[in-house]
């Protein structure tokens, strides 16, 4: 008995010396958990932030990924559109009105070659109707990073290189409009006025929406009372109606900047009281949260919480919203444009574009000059995938 006391006793102090020196023979290292899936520590994914959760969710949505990726090409090609564009805006070809789109070859007798395209003669046929008969003698080879018209890269420098062109002849690859100007060319320009004026639109109503919906949800009490019924009230009007009454009262004298400002803030008018109302049901939800009242206790300012606290917590849906508000300003400033309401010529945008084909004639004979409107259609839908990825990575509840 006394033995086995002795025996029990010595292990014990041997397990102590071993935890006071450390010894590696008791304790050995934890083995690493690896998930299988991305080959990294679990503890990275345990250890993510939740900007970090949010992204690994967002880049599994290939629509909301591929979305973001056509609306990054847009945009850059936007800012860099002297360069991607052959001619300026208002480069005219007078003989070579309405026409189709140029064919381009890389092949010459079964060979790979340098692109190339045919000249294009201009006539009328029996009906008085212009048409272009292809001279397939006469080859002239597209031009790749050459020298052209001058223009101001970003609004700053003076440059005149364009990423393709031709020495002779007209190259459009989607044709020309009624007075001889390339569509691409016009189409990467309008891109300029309409994707920007719906970031501006944006801008404007974040501030309002953000400001008025923290306030409303902080403060409650007559300031949501008074903010909600305002709301409501600029609510209750239809909205392309109200659009188009503001937009006629901007004098026609005005500025092309002064004309891009008012309709920018016009837009931005109705816009901001979707992304209010969120922002006031989350906040009244987050002011009584243990962190905004230990802010209260300690005593910190109104002002302090809302900027530190609150505004933070609420990004992710002000990131959401504001990128599901982008393809509707877009919208807007076309059928305003297109109504004639908008900003109007020598401004070129999509919707001044569009409107230009409104006729059904010229849709009927030169369907070409509709291709603004695929563009307007190609960024609606990207802007859409962006929005719904981002809202469902936002969303903790979404797998």
């Amino acid at each position: 008995m006394t033995q086995d006391l002795d025996s029990k006793f010595k292990e014990l102090n041997k397990l102590y010396e071993g935890l006071a020196a450390g010894s590696d023979e008791i304790f050995t290292e934890e083995e690493q958990h690896i998930d299988p899936r991305t080959g990294k520590s679990l503890e990275t994914i345990y250890g993510a932030s939740q900007w970090k959760l949010i992204w690994r969710k967002f880049i599994r949505n290939k629509a909301a990924l591929g979305g973001g990726i056509v609306i990054l090409l847009f945009y850059f090609v936007a800012a860099f559109g002297g360069f991607f564009a052959p001619y300026t805006k208002d480069t005219r070809f007078t003989k070579f009105i309405y026409m189709p789109p140029t064919k381009v070859y890389i092949l010459d007798q079964g060979k790979l070659v340098r692109p190339y395209f045919f000249g294009q003669t201009p006539k009328f046929d029996e009906n008085l109707r212009r048409v272009y008969e292809i001279d397939f003698e006469k080859k002239i080879p597209v031009e790749f990073f050459t020298h052209g018209e001058p223009y101001k890269l970003l609004g700053l420098f003076d440059a005149d290189l364009h990423l393709y062109g031709a020495s002779e002849g007209v190259v459009a690859f989607l044709g020309t409009d009624r007075q001889g100007r390339d569509m691409v060319s016009r189409i990467i320009f309008g891109s300029q006025i309409s994707l920007t004026i719906g970031l501006v639109g944006v801008i404007l109503s974040l501030i309002l929406g953000t400001i008025l919906g923290i306030v409303s949800g902080f403060y409650s009490g007559w300031v949501d009372n008074l903010i909600q019924r305002l709301i409501e009230l600029i609510r209750s009007f239809p909205s392309i109606p109200l659009w188009m009454a503001l937009s006629a009262a901007i004098p026609l004298t005005w500025s092309i900047n002064q004309t891009y400002f008012a309709i920018s803030v016009i837009l931005s008018l109705l816009g901001w009281t979707w992304l209010a109302r969120q922002l006031r049901g989350q906040v009244l939800a987050l002011r009584n949260q243990d962190f905004v009242l230990a802010s209260k206790l300690a005593g910190a300012s109104d002002r302090w919480i809302i900027v530190r606290h609150l505004i933070p917590a609420t990004l992710g849906q002000i990131v959401v919203v504001s990128t599901l508000q982008m393809p509707a300003m877009i919208l807007a400033e076309t059928a305003l444009s297109f109504l004639g309401l908008g900003l109007r010529p020598p401004v070129v945008s999509w919707g001044v574009l569009i409107q230009e084909a409104q006729n059904y004639q010229s849709l009927a004979l030169y369907p070409w000059v509709f291709t603004p409107a695929i563009a307007v259609a190609i960024c609606i839908l990207a802007f859409s995938y962006l929005g719904d990825g981002l809202r469902d990575s936002v969303d903790p509840y979404t797998i």
